[in-house]
């Protein structure tokens, strides 16, 4: 059978001709995506086809989005065309725009956004930027459409990353950002990031506002008179846009504020295109970042600065574009072949706010970097201060900070969680691979983790493996881990179910592979925190985005780790949720 026929059987099993809502799009682009992964680009026709059908119900629906807009700790994420498409950006956006309009009569309002007046935020207005998800370009025309007509200055970033337009928010003192990106979601969502003019993820209070505006508009019979955006070059002709180059804004943060942190970007990339012991290899997974870190490097074309994943595919080659263990083996391949001694490998999520690292041989996820990072700013930019980590985080940080007799700050999983100790913590970071430091963005920012590693290997001429090791060994050695998994129970249900851990009190025992251990502590600001006596501990908690119980465990032995993972399976088996 030829590409043609296998091409036509596959279209019409998934659409259904003049029907966006009955065809699934990207149930056939995945297929299409697979075939090409085994035969090649002759399958590359095909999803440029398919991928024009999702262009034309990104346009053409005018329904409501499949499932209820809904604003959370990043923004809101939907299946493009079914949820996210030009109407239901239009009326986000519109909803946005009326939240700006109350607060002339609202002044409680104007304090949490960070203005004064509707005309204040209509004057310094909106960064606006897209990662390198598919119709991002013509989505952000739409944005900017809205934000047009109601006055407001759009300054347009074009496609960036998070990291990167936070910094912009600061430094062209906009009043918000508009960032159109679901970050690691896989390739059939889209995505829509709304940043205060503190530039760090919307309090509670706001996201709420805008999802409220949003479903009011989206109950009634929406309708808006902006400029119809039919294609990316619209965006060229509307009022009040102001192309800018939001890399530079981030460039100028960093070297500003080098007295609050002590990082040094101009003078460790000169070092580093100096010395020829070192090989930096970053994997992009085709997102934003591929258009910066040349540039991050001065466009040298050294050959020991070696990207990987660097073209432009909305499909990310048909893999799931977040930092991971699978994702990262092509970097540490590269990194075991190469002959410098000192070896940085990372890899970052489409949008740029999240990232992981390697030397080709130790793995170190956030929970250990951001630590890292902490004593790094600490001993050897000698910096003084607490250390901010998220509850459902490693307990290294904590051990770092318990020995410089330093406070710790440990709040609920988000980083908009980080707000109250943003300009007096050294460090912030969660897990889930976001960081940053003081004297940066309130945004977690996978550059300034890169620039952090960076100077980690300039200052202690050790690969980021063995600087951890040295820190393990003065504080302690801590293993991770976490898992989710999916429920069928939501809402009250799943909290009434969750209650049951409540029996699993302090003093109460639990049993652990061979042993038994007792509960020392109960944390119960994010779901259920259970913390045993050796130091070792599980959570459980309802993830906040999607209907999955999510478990984390930290064991102070390598081989511990799974037994906890069991443990905590067998928890949520004994409360029916599993």
């Amino acid at each position: 059978m030829s590409i043609a026929e296998k091409s036509t059987l596959l279209f019409d099993r998934f659409t259904v001709k003049g029907n966006h809502a009955e065809s699934d799009y990207f149930g056939l682009i995945k297929e299409l995506v697979a075939n090409r992964q085994n035969e090649g680009a002759v399958w590359q026709q095909p999803i440029d086809a398919a991928y024009d059908l999702v262009r034309r119900e990104i346009l053409e629906n005018q329904g409501k989005p499949t499932q209820l807009i809904a604003f959370g700790t990043s923004g809101w994420r939907g299946k493009l065309g079914k949820d996210v498409f030009c109407h239901s950006v239009a009326l986000v956006t519109t909803a946005i725009v009326q939240m700006y309009q109350a607060v002339d009569s609202d002044p409680d309002l104007g304090s949490l956004l960070g203005v004064k007046s509707l005309a204040e935020a209509q004057k310094r207005g909106c960064v606006l930027g897209f990662d390198n998800r598919f119709a991002g370009e013509l989505l952000a025309c739409q944005v900017a459409s809205v934000l047009s007509s109601g006055g407001f200055t759009v300054q347009y970033a074009g496609e960036s990353t998070t990291g990167v337009l936070s910094a912009a928010v600061l430094e062209k003192r906009a009043a918000f950002s508009i960032n159109l990106t679901p970050s690691h979601n896989p390739l059939e969502y889209g995505g829509y990031k709304f940043n205060a003019a503190d530039a760090g993820p919307a309090a509670s209070e706001i996201t709420a506002r805008i999802t409220g505006n949003a479903r009011a508009l989206a109950g009634g019979k929406f309708s808006y008179t902006t400029i119809p955006c039919r294609s990316a070059e619209d965006i060229k002709v509307l009022d009040h846009v102001q192309p800018f180059d939001s890399l530079e804004c981030w460039k100028n943060l960093v070297q500003k504020n080098h007295h609050a942190h002590g990082l040094d970007l101009n003078g460790s990339i000169g070092a580093f295109l100096k010395q020829n012991d070192m090989v930096i290899a970053v994997d992009c997974v085709h997102g934003a970042s591929r258009l910066h870190i040349h540039a991050l490097f001065n466009d040298c074309s050294c050959s020991r600065l070696i990207l990987l994943r660097n073209n432009a595919d909305v499909t990310f080659g048909g893999v799931a574009p977040e930092p991971s263990t699978a994702n990262m083996q092509e970097v540490v391949r590269i990194l075991k072949e190469r002959k410098e001694p000192l070896k940085l490998g990372a890899i970052i999520d489409p949008d740029g706010d999240r990232i992981r690292f390697t030397d080709g041989h130790t793995e170190i996820g956030m929970n250990q970097f951001g630590a890292m990072a902490y004593h790094f700013l600490h001993e050897y930019k000698k910096k003084k201060g607490m250390v901010a980590k998220t509850v459902a985080t490693s307990n290294l940080a904590n051990s770092i900070a318990e020995n410089f007799q330093e406070e710790l700050f440990e709040p609920s999983v988000g980083f908009k969680n980080f707000k109250p100790v943003i300009g007096s913590a050294l460090v912030y970071f969660e897990e889930s691979d976001g960081i940053s430091i003081i004297g940066h963005t309130p945004e977690k920012d996978a550059y300034i983790g890169l620039l952090l590693a960076l100077e980690m290997m300039l200052a202690t001429k050790m690969n980021l493996g063995d600087y951890l090791r040295e820190i393990e060994g003065q504080f302690g050695a801590f293993y991770p881990d976490r898992d989710g998994i999916e429920v069928r129970a939501k809402g009250e249900e799943l909290q009434s179910l969750l209650a049951g851990l409540e029996k699993y009190g302090e003093g109460s025992t639990v049993a652990i592979g061979d042993s038994v251990r007792r509960i020392r502590k109960v944390i119960t600001i994010d779901g259920r925190k259970m913390v045993f006596e050796d130091g070792s501990w599980l959570m459980i908690r309802a993830s906040g985005t999607e209907p999955k119980v999510r478990f984390y465990v930290e064991s102070r032995t390598a081989s511990g780790t799974a037994e906890l993972v069991t443990a905590a399976k067998a928890m949520l088996t004994e409360i029916g949720i599993l």
